[in-house]
């Protein structure tokens, strides 16, 4: 990281033009402060753009409640080390991410069950994943499933889409 980069809101604003951020996107800003300019620069200007904004921080006092869609507040107390914010915000930080991407993933139709379904099969591991996902949805053998993403070109879901599952 670099010292400083996160102090202008500007810096925050131009991030988010050049990602092409519309409407439809949900923009998550992470500051422990919940006052770090980069951070409410970004999401201010995602909110101009009629993006949906989110506010994780670790900071229930701080007051951009306000100028935010969904304000959540991690009230993890100060940390051990004074500054040292790697250590309960950053883990209480990582979980609420997990949370959320989980729940993403959940509501955008890429898991069935407790399996992650969209899966791009780049590798020998990941490429026997999905074998064994095919075989436990579709209740076939191991070599059935394999035979039949190798026919697919590796793609899971429209095996799955095919076996109706």
């Amino acid at each position: 990281s670099v010292e400083g980069a996160e102090d202008e809101t500007s810096n925050g604003a131009l991030a988010i033009d050049r990602r092409g951020i519309k409407n439809v996107d949900v923009i998550v800003g992470i500051t422990a402060s919940g006052r770090t300019p980069f951070v409410l620069g970004a999401l201010g200007q995602a909110k101009s753009l009629g993006a949906k904004t989110i506010l994780l921080s670790c900071n229930p006092a701080h007051d951009q409640k306000a100028n935010v869609d969904l304000a959540i507040d991690l009230a993890v107390g100060p940390e051990i080390l004074t500054g040292s914010t790697r250590l309960k915000a950053g883990t209480a930080t990582k979980i609420a991410l997990n949370i959320i991407s989980t729940g993403a993933m959940v509501a955008l139709g890429k898991v069935r069950g407790n399996l992650m379904i969209d899966l791009n099969t780049t590798s020998t591991k990941l490429r026997d994943r999905a074998t064994r996902m095919v075989a436990e949805l579709t209740e076939s053998d191991y070599n059935s499933a394999r035979a039949q993403l190798e026919e697919s070109g590796w793609d899971l879901r429209a095996v799955l889409k095919k076996a109706g599952k």
